[in-house]
């Protein structure tokens, strides 16, 4: 794989989960919040919105890097 295409998809790869993540953040309230904001301001409440949050980023920056490190070993 050519260096520079390596160098992009590897940016790519690290922004992307950032991007998602805060997507995740954002959306959290309205799949799980139940709309109850005595819920939403639990200690638990938030722990699972950032673990959720942390875990799919996490994966995403997982899969980015597996594609750009299998691409450059050839």
């Amino acid at each position: 794989m050519d260096s520079t295409f390596t160098i992009i998809l590897g940016i790519v790869a690290i922004l992307f989960p950032l991007l998602v993540g805060r997507l995740v953040w954002k959306r959290y309230d309205r799949y799980f919040g139940r709309n109850d904001e005595a819920y939403m301001d639990t200690l638990e409440y938030f722990l699972k919105k950032i673990g959720l949050t942390i875990l799919v980023a996490f994966i995403l920056l997982w899969l980015g890097m597996a594609v750009v490190f299998n691409g450059s070993a050839s």
